[in-house]
């Protein structure tokens, strides 16, 4: 990989998975085997996500893996045009429902944390994407209140302890009526995210799709 923007070599686009059916109607959650027909996983089912729908372009693994935390961590800002082009084919096979979105925002960081970093990447995703599909986006629609631990080495219940109550919409009026596309890097348990779409739906949004880069 080179430092330069759409820099991925062909053998690194190669190795990438993209996430194929059969998955979850609700998460987009991948299941191995065969399935027949659409389903809703066992999670959704039982935990009813306060999102609408969500989906994911890859796979969080291998070379994506490295992409996404050379981005995230090691300010790799040339890889961005690569991670957007991945979220704007996922945008393309969308239903049409979905694509109704009226406007884009992303998974707010804490203010320190995004001072440490230099950026939040969610915020050069979701921006990006907006642009390229031809969307207004909206920064800073969603706050953090208070910093979090790192999801990276929580179990499941814990994920959704640790962000419980944690965002909040300052302008309910912003988002009153919208459908919102929710931008994020990656979707695990789908605990953050969740309690994003929570919040905006308090606050009084129609509708939350959520769209990521890669699903771990």
């Amino acid at each position: 990989m080179a430092e330069e923007p759409g820099s991925l070599c062909w053998d690194c686009r190669a190795e990438v998975k993209v996430v194929q059916v059969p998955f979850c109607e609700r998460c987009g959650d991948p299941v191995a085997g065969a399935v027949s027909g659409p389903f809703e996983c066992a999670g959704c089912r039982q935990m009813d996500p306060a999102f609408d729908w969500a989906r994911s372009a890859v796979r969080y693994d291998g070379v994506a893996k490295a992409c996404l935390r050379r981005f995230k961590y090691n300010a790799g800002a040339w890889l961005l045009e690569d991670l957007t082009d991945w979220l704007v084919a996922l945008w393309r096979v969308c239903p049409d429902t979905v694509r109704q979105a009226d406007w884009a925002t992303c998974v707010p960081l804490y203010p320190q944390r995004e001072r440490e970093r230099g950026y939040n990447q969610s915020a050069l995703l979701g921006e990006r994407l907006a642009r390229r599909i031809g969307i207004p986006f909206r920064g800073r629609v969603l706050w953090r209140r208070r910093p979090t631990a790192s999801q990276t080495r929580l179990t499941a219940a814990q994920r959704v302890h640790n962000v419980r109550g944690v965002f909040m919409v300052p302008w309910p009026a912003r988002v009153r009526g919208a459908r919102i596309l929710l931008v994020d890097d990656v979707m695990t348990t789908g605990a953050t995210v969740n309690e994003c779409a929570r919040t905006l739906k308090v606050a009084g949004a129609a509708a939350v799709m959520v769209l990521t880069v890669a699903r771990g």
